[in-house]
């Protein structure tokens, strides 16, 4: 297949929307201005206005792209899995996600979306990302509903766990919530 070549404008559209995924995975949508994404890609606040008119467009944006990398990375732990069954696809899928978000921004974009869901788009944006990881569980793995449904109950479970940074040695209640969850450490900057 032929390698395609992005123009400057979708390059710098690239840039900003990693720049974006990364300064609103620090501070929230709430917390996060235009020029706190702008001083990130090193652009102009008026040029990220150009491209995005305004902030909740440009978290929906962020957020879409971020859905988009888990559904790709699911897939690739679908197709990468060493055990055909439902179960072992799902336990692949998972592996695969848990490895993307040790790099936090992906998962604490999501956390922060879910605290601004009172916002239509944002919601919207939401459960259409929600419903594509849903669909791609199913599809791939060909679990009966309610494996998928504990499998994006356990997600949500493993972001609760990494976003307060319980672990096993915090006593029984911490070993029982952490039981058989999974998650690479967290890569140097």
């Amino acid at each position: 297949m032929p390698k395609v070549t992005l123009s400057k404008s979708e390059d710098r559209r690239e840039d900003l929307l990693a720049s974006a995924i990364h300064a609103f995975a620090a501070k929230g949508y709430l917390g996060t201005t235009i020029a706190d994404v702008a001083l990130v890609a090193g652009i102009s606040p008026a040029y990220v206005s150009k491209l995005y008119p305004s902030k909740e467009q440009l978290f929906v944006a962020a957020l879409d792209r971020c859905y988009e990398l888990v559904l790709d990375t699911l897939v690739a732990g679908a197709d990468a899995a060493d055990d055909d069954s439902p179960a072992g696809i799902l336990d692949a899928m998972g592996g695969a996600y848990a490895s993307l978000i040790a790099e936090r921004d992906y998962l604490m974009l999501q956390v922060h979306a879910q605290s601004a869901a009172s916002i239509a788009p944002i919601a919207r944006s939401i459960r259409t990302g929600l419903a594509a990881v849903t669909r791609a569980a199913k599809e791939r793995s060909q679990a009966t509903d309610s494996e998928v449904q504990r499998f994006i109950a356990y997600g949500q479970l493993c972001h609760l766990i990494v976003t307060t940074q319980v672990d096993e040695s915090a006593g029984d209640w911490a070993r029982i919530v952490t039981a058989g969850i999974r998650h690479p450490e967290k890569p140097p900057r």
